[in-house]
């Protein structure tokens, strides 16, 4: 399809660890390989890509409760992980000829470049694919808030929130047949209903922001650019 339908130059693409664990692999090279590949196809379309990705693949939250850990030191031990995905996406993005930058919430200087606004905006004007790790930096926020902060900071279009679903719905779909799924929905409804698609904080900012957000299924055979596109393969929030 021509480039110009889509509307958007700057994306925020909010990936969950889990999505990249498959066939008893927490990290899975054929998941990998085709997340690149959804992200080169956004890349030709002269969008600028930022990515937001989790690490729940590696270690999530429950392992630290039956380890007996404190929160914050099971949040840390998360915000690790989310590096380790980084560090092979953006590997996985290179591969296939994608300039990629990882910028880590976590000073970890030897192994990656500490975040900065700036610097992301500054990469992202230079063409490169910005992966965001760490988290926010802090325990007690999830890589949801993570994204809606970086898409906020970046000044994305849209937040691309990839799910096992293909949007949001009055309740979990997979275990209730009777769910009924919203083609859009405002910021305020999820927050009212307490939908469980994003965290109430992401939401709020978002809607802070006006930064709109597309729920959508990452494992269908649509492309990014398919649903940007396409809307009635998402959930808008906003």
């Amino acid at each position: 399809m021509p480039k110009s339908r889509i509307p958007y130059k700057r994306v925020l693409l909010k990936i969950s660890g889990e999505a990249l664990h498959s066939n008893g692999h927490c990290l899975s090279p054929d998941i990998f390989s085709q997340v690149s590949k959804q992200v080169q196809d956004l890349v030709l379309h002269d969008i600028e890509v930022g990515i937001v990705i989790g690490g729940g693949n590696i270690f999530r939250g429950v392992m630290g409760d039956a380890l007996g850990l404190e929160r914050t030191s099971s949040d840390q031990m998360g915000m690790l992980a989310t590096l380790i995905n980084g560090i092979a996406l953006a590997e996985s993005l290179k591969k296939i000829g994608i300039k990629a930058e990882v910028l880590s919430a976590l000073v970890c200087s030897p192994v990656l470049e500490t975040y900065s606004w700036q610097k992301a905006r500054e990469y992202l004007g230079q063409k490169k694919v910005v992966i965001f790790v760490g988290g926010t930096g802090s325990p007690f926020f999830t890589t949801d808030t993570a994204a809606a902060l970086r898409a906020s900071e970046i000044k994305a279009d849209i937040l691309l929130k990839a799910t096992q679903v293909d949007g949001v719905y009055t309740k979990d779909p997979k275990k209730y047949p009777d769910a009924k799924r919203f083609d859009k929905i405002s910021y305020t409804e999820v927050l009212a209903q307490k939908l469980d698609v994003m965290d109430a904080t992401s939401v709020a900012l978002c809607m802070q922001s006006k930064i709109p957000i597309l729920v959508f299924n990452l494992g269908t055979k649509a492309k990014l650019t398919d649903v940007l596109q396409n809307e009635t393969l998402s959930t808008r929030i906003g």
